[in-house]
Parts: C-alpha cells; sequence; structure tokens
C-alpha cells in the first residue's frame, strides 16, 4: 500500500509540475504573451502600447503567472477551465470536443495497427503452430519498411493519390466514419509494423517454452497452441501499446493537421504557439489523465492475461536458441546505402539550375532535381551525414536511459506516461524556453521523449523476467541482487530492447527533421533528410520522385537497421547457442585422475 501511495503521489507531482510548465510558458521563453496573443486574434493589427496595455489587462497578465495559475486551478475544481485567450470561447467545451474526434481517430488507428501487426506475424504464427518455425526467415525488411515511413509523408499521398486522384474517400474534413479511413491509415500503418516487428521477434521465443512443447506432444492442435502463444507474448507488448494509444491521440498533430481533423493534439499545438494558456494546459491535462488511464489499463491486462505465475514466479522465460544472424541482408542495405553517399557526395547540393526545375530522373540527375533545380541525390548524400550520425548518437543515449530507468519501473512509470502523452512539438518548445534556441536543441528535444517507449519496452520484459522460475530457484540458492542482474535479468532485457531501439532509428531521424517547422532544427537551404520530404512534398504529384527519394533512403536505413539488429546477442552458453548465461554453474565432467582414484 505504500509504495503504491509514493507512485501516486510521484505521477501526481510530475503531473503538477508539467502543468506549471505550460502555465509559465511565455516566461519561461521571454516573449511578450500580449504581443502573442495580438498576432493570433489579428495579424494585421498594429502592435501600439495602448492595445497591448489592454490585453493585459483583460487576461491578468498584469498579475504575474502565478497568479493566473491559481486562478485557473481554482476554477478547474469547479469543472471550468477558464476562457480561451483568443476566441473568448469556453475552454472544457472545446477540449472535450477535440478529445472526442481524438479518440475516435485513434480507436480507427488501432484496428489498422493491429491488422498490420496480425499480417506481418501470421506466417510466424503459422511455423509456430505447424511445428516448422526452421523454416521462419523474420519479418525484418518489409516491417522496418513501413514503420520508417513518416506519418506526414502517408497522409499527404493517401490525400492526394486515394482522396483527390481517384476520389474514393474523403481526404479533408471530420464529418462520419468515412472520413476517418485515410488518418487511420496513415497512423496505424507505421504503428502496425513497430509492434508487428516487436510480436514476431517474442513469438518464437513462446514457441519454445516446455507448455508449448507439451502441448504438441500431447496432441493439442497447433491453432491453440498459436493461441496461447500469442497470449503468452502480449504482456510484454501492453505497455507500448498504451504508449501507442497515447501518442495517436495527442501526437498525431501533422496528420490532422493534413486532413483538417479538429482532434486534441491539433487544439493543444495551435494553443501553444498562440500562447493561449487555458487551452493549452486544459489540453495538456486531458493528455496526461489519458495516459495514466492507459498505462493503469494496460499494466492491469496485463496481470489478467499473466495470472498467478506473475505473483507466484513461476513464469517460464521468454528465451529461446537464436539461428545464425543474417548477414548479406544487412551486408546489401548498407552497402546500397553506402552508394548512394558515395555517389552524391562529390555533388553540389546547393547548386541551382533554373531551367531543371523538378527534372524527372536522368543520367545527368539519377534522383531528378526539385523546385529550385537542385540535384536530389546531392542533397540526399550530404543530408544523411549529418542526419545519420546525430541519430545515431541519439538513439545509443537513449537506449542506455531506457535501460537505467527501465530496471526502476517506480521511478520510470509515471515518467514514461507523461512524456508520452505530449505532442513532441509541445515537448520542443518547453525544451526550447528552458534551454534557448541553439544547435544542440534539437537533439536535446528528441531525446527527451525518444526514450519512453523503450523505457517502457524494458520494465514489461523485467516484470516477466523476475517472475521466471529459473531466478525463483537461483534466489533461494542464495544468489545476490548484482549477480541475478548482470547473470539473469540484463542478458535477457538488452537484446530484444536493443532491437526495438534500432527499429526506431528512422524515427528519430524524422523527429529531429520534424522540428525544422517550428524553427529548431535545420533551416534552408541545408540539405536535410526532413527539410527535403517537406519543401517537395507540395510537388508530390508533379514530380514524385523528389519525395519518394529521401522517402525510399529513410525505408533502407530502416531495413538496415532491423536487419542487423538480428545479430544482436548476449554471451553464448557453452554448447554455442545463444541466450543468457545459465544462472547456476553447470556440473563439470570428470577429469581423468578423478575417474582413476575412483
Amino acid at each position: 500500500m505504500r509504495q503504491h501511495t509514493a507512485t501516486f503521489l510521484w505521477r501526481a507531482g510530475i503531473t503538477a509540475a508539467l502543468v506549471t510548465a505550460t502555465g509559465l510558458l511565455p516566461w519561461l521563453s521571454h516573449t511578450d504573451p500580449a504581443r502573442t496573443v495580438l498576432k493570433a486574434r489579428s495579424a494585421d493589427r498594429d502592435p501600439t502600447p495602448e492595445v497591448l496595455a489592454d490585453i493585459r489587462a483583460r487576461l491578468g497578465l498584469d498579475d504575474g503567472p502565478f497568479h493566473l495559475l491559481g486562478d485557473w486551478l481554482g476554477g478547474l475544481w469547479r469543472g471550468d477551465a477558464g476562457r480561451s485567450w483568443i476566441s473568448g470561447s469556453e475552454v472544457t467545451p472545446a477540449v472535450l470536443e477535440a478529445l472526442g474526434a481524438s479518440l475516435l481517430l485513434m480507436a480507427a488507428a488501432l484496428a489498422v495497427a493491429a491488422v498490420t501487426a496480425a499480417l506481418i506475424c501470421a506466417r510466424t504464427l503459422w511455423l509456430g503452430a505447424h511445428r516448422q518455425l526452421a523454416r521462419r526467415r523474420p519479418a525484418g525488411s518489409a516491417a522496418a519498411a513501413l514503420a520508417a515511413l513518416p506519418e506526414f509523408l502517408t497522409a499527404s499521398v493517401l490525400a492526394t493519390v486515394v482522396g483527390v486522384q481517384l476520389g474514393w474517400l474523403p481526404a479533408l474534413g471530420w464529418y462520419g466514419p468515412q472520413w476517418t479511413v485515410l488518418p487511420a491509415l496513415s497512423l496505424g500503418l507505421p504503428a502496425g509494423a513497430v509492434l508487428g516487428r516487436l510480436l514476431d521477434d517474442l513469438l518464437p521465443c513462446a514457441f519454445a517454452e516446455p507448455w508449448a512443447l507439451a502441448a504438441t506432444a500431447r496432441g493439442l492442435p497447433g491453432r491453440a497452441v498459436a493461441r496461447h502463444a500469442l497470449r503468452r507474448c502480449l504482456p510484454g507488448l501492453l505497455p507500448n501499446t498504451g504508449l501507442f494509444v497515447v501518442g495517436m491521440t495527442g501526437g498525431s498533430v501533422t496528420v490532422e493537421q493534413t486532413f483538417d481533423i479538429p482532434g486534441l493534439g491539433r487544439t493543444t499545438l495551435q494553443a501553444a504557439l498562440a500562447q493561449d494558456l487555458p487551452v493549452l494546459q486544459a489540453g495538456t491535462l486531458a493528455l496526461v489523465l489519458l495516459a495514466a488511464t492507459a498505462a493503469g489499463a494496460a499494466h492491469l491486462l496485463a496481470r489478467l492475461l499473466i495470472g498467478p505465475a506473475l505473483r507466484d514466479g513461476a513464469l517460464p522465460s521468454l528465451h529461446r536458441p537464436q539461428p545464425p544472424a543474417r548477414r548479406m541482408l544487412p551486408l546489401a542495405h548498407g552497402g546500397l546505402l553506402t552508394a548512394v553517399i558515395a555517389v552524391g557526395l562529390p555533388r553540389d547540393p546547393l547548386a541551382l539550375d533554373t531551367t531543371e526545375r523538378l527534372a524527372a530522373p536522368s543520367p545527368a540527375h539519377p534522383f531528378g532535381t526539385d523546385a529550385l533545380g537542385r540535384d536530389v541525390l546531392a542533397r540526399v548524400a550530404h543530408g544523411a551525414l549529418d542526419t545519420l550520425l546525430l541519430a545515431l548518437a541519439i538513439t545509443a543515449v537513449t537506449l542506455f536511459t531506457a535501460v537505467a530507468l527501465g530496471l526502476l519501473p517506480r521511478l520510470s512509470g509515471p515518467l514514461v506516461d507523461t512524456v508520452t502523452a505530449l505532442p513532441p512539438v509541445l515537448v520542443a518548445l518547453l525544451v526550447t524556453a528552458v534551454v534557448g534556441s541553439g544547435s544542440a536543441t534539437p537533439a536535446l528535444a528528441v531525446a527527451a521523449v525518444a526514450w519512453a517507449p523503450l523505457a517502457a519496452h524494458t520494465s514489461a520484459l523485467l516484470r516477466q523476467e523476475r517472475a521466471a522460475l529459473h531466478l525463483t530457484a537461483t534466489r533461494a540458492l542464495g544468489a545476490g541482487p548484482w549477480y541475478l542482474l548482470r547473470r539473469g535479468l540484463l542478458p535477457a532485457v538488452v537484446p530484444p530492447v536493443t532491437r526495438h531501439a534500432l527499429l526506431r532509428l528512422p524515427g528519430i531521424a524524422l523527429a529531429l527533421a520534424s522540428l525544422a517547422f517550428l524553427g529548431l532544427g535545420a533551416q534552408p537551404p541545408a540539405p536535410e533528410w526532413g527539410l527535403l520530404l517537406a519543401e517537395n512534398q507540395p510537388y508530390a504529384e508533379r514530380a514524385p520522385w523528389a519525395v519518394l527519394a529521401p522517402a525510399g533512403v529513410l525505408a533502407l536505413l530502416g531495413a538496415l537497421a532491423v536487419t542487423a539488429a538480428g545479430g544482436v546477442r548476449w554471451n553464448r552458453r557453452r554448447d554455442g547457442t545463444a541466450g543468457p548465461v545459465p544462472l547456476v554453474p553447470e556440473p563439470q565432467s570428470p577429469t581423468r585422475k578423478s575417474v582413476k582414484s575412483g
């Protein structure tokens, strides 16, 4: 009971600190909220001292930020979140309406993600049910390429091709069920690819457990064994599924912008940019409460799926002998990516040729040219150096941070839920307000949120591994915590979390790129991958190669990361198979001397 109370107080403290930080955003960023509100209300009106003074008096800005925050919290207890500084309308109905739209979109996207994950895992389930897992090939490249596609690019392509050119579905607005299909596909396909890849990584472990072998030996139908194997693996994925639920509710800003959906993420972002503090604080609080609810539901469902074995320390360990890593695919992907960079580096990424605007691919320009006549291959190659190196560095830092915090779930759990609840753009604004705008700001902003899903994955695996039967036995034999951590827990947790981190490598590269829209990352004419996608997106219908080239390189990076991750191993046992090192020393075979003495 004391531990639950401490966790609740820690979560409440984090929420209070976050709401306070959002309320202090204008003052932390050293901007005048009256001037920002005036610009949002009427961009053409001159910010004269009289006009600004009138806005300050009407909003009570002269009383200071803490007085404003206190008034807002006082009304919150009565269900009154104040009135918008921009429109003057009540905040509570507007936020609830936006939350309803986002929840509906999230439910549809979650259904798409479930179907996508099922398709990725279907072959492994079929092979496991028929005891033919030796024929299995990891679903790495296709899933990684799908997961690497940026949401805003997928949304733009679907809106342009399916909505405008073919006219099959509406591309703009939010008026009924058919308007949810395209945005749900944009959000659900990448999320389902990530979840499907993680589940496909765990399923062979479940099929290799003793209960599965015994069930098959007793003649239990393969379909039933596959169903129980799926249930065995789901608890390790539920925390990440909860994070996707929250992320698709509040973090789908680009999709909501593309399809003109009045969702909560878009509402919160617009309030942050306009410094409409009542709407911003109410939207942030709603997202945090949603994150806490989703995390609690995921934790409860995981305990129900695992059953009493989690409490009794009688779970089998999700490990299996790993097949040899496939070296040809990562070599092929890496060689192709290296070749693209090597061919493009000698070219000038800034050279303009207005006579070659949006030129199709040719021997002179293998990837074509953009709207200013610049060589797309040159810009892709030069942008690869900065993007890849920074993304790799952030991935390494976030992996180490996630594993360290994942070992302390009561500390990291509320932090993970809170960080995931916020739109990434809002996190970037908060980071900029605290540390200022600079070359390191994009990396800090991305690293501030990138560790959360990895820490949730670490905690979920660790919770099951601590209840494994071999750890319970080793603990009974007198093994200490450090020995169990070094010889049992880390070998079980680090490899799958590392593969998860590599799967998210293209997403980190895209997150760095997305900050350019706020003036926090690379700015034109820098040859940065995200900028290439953003600059050429309006010409996707006329010159698709200008968008497909950077998107294809990102997909290639994802395929390389995942196929290379297949070689992630811990120490090998003496029999040559991979997995955690045996916790109890294996019995030694008798030496020749001992045989003679006997």
